[in-house]
């Protein structure tokens, strides 16, 4: 697993169009087995990538396309970032099924 935090320049040109190529290409490595995204208003950004393994990982972090990238981000998308590689032990989750009670009720207007 791949943990990878960033803060963006104000400047995103360009960015859109290779993040999209960069999440088409991943899908294309063998092992790899997806994603997870957040960011925030101000910049922050979060994405973990799962891999099978550290081969997969490394046939990733290698890809010649990948690396431009990486090279671009740092010399204009990125005002800094970290990197975290870490072996997931176990994992679990919890999905509210959507229920009427979870959606909060409109105000009575008069």
């Amino acid at each position: 697993m791949a943990v990878f935090t960033t803060v963006r320049t104000e400047d995103q040109s360009g960015y859109g169009e290779t993040n999209a190529r960069m999440e088409d290409l991943v899908k294309d490595v063998p092992g790899y087995l997806g994603m997870d995204h957040a960011q925030t208003p101000g910049g922050l950004g979060i994405t973990v990538g799962y891999f099978r393994d550290a081969d997969a990982l490394t046939r990733w972090r290698t890809d010649a396309e990948h690396r431009a990238a990486q090279q671009r981000g740092r010399d204009e998308w990125y005002r800094s970032y970290t990197l975290h590689v870490a072996k997931v032990e176990r994992s679990s989750g919890f999905t509210r099924e959507f229920a009427k009670a979870d959606v909060p009720e409109s105000p009575a207007v008069d």
